[in-house]
């Protein structure tokens, strides 16, 4: 079991991609950028020849998916959080991505636990934001002593808490999946491991990314509502 450890020291440790101007530039971020760079090429591509009448199999197909993103989205936050459904669609087509990197051998940005901690930073952000929008700021500081006054160190605990929920919940699920991979892998090194490795890089890093979006839109529609 000691390599092992190893091993999981070694997968999870951040990296340094390159340096710029004597900036040490993390994998993680090298690979979002990538990320960024590939999405926006094939964005390009894909809607450069839109049309109005008489659309194409492929504009079809590209519409139904935007269509289906953004009701999922819409759905979760509510009517009155509509306006912030486009930031739930990036970060699920964002975290939908990054954690099916796996599969062609990149490492996912989400196992660097600074990805998931800022991700979860900017949704609290969002959401208490999003508070102050609809109930003005002595509405968003009143709703703390809801429903009574002695409650009001919990909920202040709890706008610390769901960061730090947020973040762990999906960190610890890539680490855990990593973790089964490699026992998998002392049990029976052989056909094993590559059953566990298609769930988990197909569909447990996909539902991964929709949990997050899920609770985050759930927050959002607390506070708007």
């Amino acid at each position: 079991m000691g390599s092992l450890g190893e091993t999981l020291l070694e997968e999870l440790n951040c990296e340094t991609a390159c340096t710029i101007f004597g900036i040490e530039i993390a994998e993680s971020v090298a690979v979002t950028w990538g990320m960024m760079i590939i999405l926006a090429v094939v964005s390009f591509l894909v809607t450069r020849r839109l049309k109005v009448e008489n659309p194409g199999r492929w504009q079809l197909l590209l519409e139904y998916a935007v269509t289906w993103l953004q009701q999922t989205t819409e759905n979760i936050v509510g009517e009155k959080g509509k306006r912030y459904a486009p930031y739930l669609t990036a970060v699920l087509i964002y975290l939908g991505i990054a954690n099916l990197l796996g599969i062609v051998g990149v490492k996912p940005p989400t196992k660097d636990l600074n990805v998931p901690a800022a991700l979860a930073l900017m949704s609290i952000a969002l959401i208490e934001w999003a508070g102050i929008r609809e109930r003005g700021v002595g509405g968003w500081l009143k709703s703390f002593t809801q429903p009574v006054a002695l409650t009001t160190p919990f909920n202040i605990l709890e706008v610390v808490v769901r960061p730090l929920s947020l973040c762990m919940r999906l960190f610890g699920n890539i680490l855990g999946a990593f973790v089964i991979m490699k026992l998998a892998e002392f049990v029976l090194p052989v056909g094993l491991p590559v059953v566990f490795g298609a769930y988990f890089d197909l569909f447990d890093g996909l539902i991964q990314a929709y949990v997050f979006v899920f609770l985050t839109g759930l927050f959002i529609r607390e506070a708007v509502e």
